[in-house]
Formats: C-alpha cells, structure tokens, sequence
C-alpha cells in the first residue's frame, strides 16, 4: 500500500509539473488565482478531518502541517491576484489647472 500511495504521489507531481511547465507566463497569475478556490476546498477538507480526529501524533502534526502550508498557499495567492487586477485599474488623473498637463505656456 505504501509503494502505490508513493508512486501516486510521484506521478501527480510530475504530471503537474508537465502541465505547468507548458503554461505561457502571462496566464501563471490567473491560474493561480482559479487554483485558490481548489486550494480552498482541500483546506476546509483538512480542518474536517482534524475536527473528526486521527489516530497517532504524527498524523496529527502532519495535518497540522499541511494546513498551515495550505493556509500560506491561499492567503498569498490573493495577494498576487489583487495585486494583478490593481494593474489594470485606471489610475486618477490629476487635478490640476491643466496647462502643464497639454503641454501650454503661457
């Protein structure tokens, strides 16, 4: 059970790093941004299963873990996607008499 579990494990990293790899740079933001809200439900699914108990310390401290990575993962991605879509808004003009703005003088 331990080798499946692992193999598992290894070929879900390496097919994720596949499919990441092959996404151009411009959309590593908006992904990130979709991936939250998956991020978010394994999360929750975490603190269920901490709720309902484990057996073993160590079981404990490695979901713990987990959240608490997960946690980071989640938080810091909205920061990247508030900080992208802040990009995109439009900047206030200033106020001023408008002269220095069209380039007059008087």
């Amino acid at each position: 059970m331990l080798v499946q579990n692992l193999a598992v494990l290894v070929l879900a990293g390496f097919v994720g790093y596949l499919v990441i790899s092959k996404v151009p740079t411009t959309l590593h933001t908006p992904l990130m941004s979709g991936t939250n809200a998956i991020h978010g439900i394994v999360l929750l699914g975490g603190l269920v299963v901490l709720g309902l108990g484990t057996e073993g310390v160590l079981n404990k401290i490695l979901l713990v873990l987990a959240i608490a990575f997960g946690t980071i993962n989640v938080v810091g991605g909205f920061l990247v996607t508030d900080r992208m879509l802040a990009m995109f808004k439009r900047r206030p003009e200033s106020q001023g008499d408008g002269a220095s703005s069209r380039g007059d003088r008087s």
